[in-house]
């Protein structure tokens, strides 16, 4: 049902950065960049992921209560995905750990503070 999701950037760059490092670990690649956006995937029929400069020129802003969830194989996958965007300069929204019985997941915002959950379902 997704396509892709994008989310705003004020520093293109170090977006690229954080996104490269942290995609990276999923498998995903980057594709199709120009001066605007970039967006992140694992094949043209699975759900991507993109950063972007607004289009209308003003300045990007997180919206209060969107969060991307990307899922993984197990919980040592998220350990080391929120490892790994904190390493690449996030910050953390909520250490690994259950949430309810069978949801694994672990919180954090991209430097330009967006807000991810990367999680599994046991």
């Amino acid at each position: 049902m997704i396509g892709y999701i994008t989310l705003g950037t004020n520093d293109k760059e170090r977006a690229c950065a954080f996104y490269d490092a942290v995609l990276g670990m999923l498998g995903a690649q980057s594709f199709a960049p120009n001066d605007r956006i970039v967006i992140w995937g694992m094949g043209p029929d699975k759900p991507m992921l993109g950063i972007a400069k607004p289009y209308d020129e003003k300045a990007a802003s997180v919206g209060n209560g969107v969060m991307v969830a990307l899922r993984l194989d197990d919980s040592a996958a998220v350990d080391s995905l929120h490892a790994k965007a904190l390493e690449q300069g996030g910050t953390d929204e909520g250490a690994p750990g259950f949430r309810t019985d069978n949801f694994y997941g672990a919180y954090f915002r991209d430097p330009d503070g967006n807000k991810l959950v990367a999680y599994c379902l046991k």
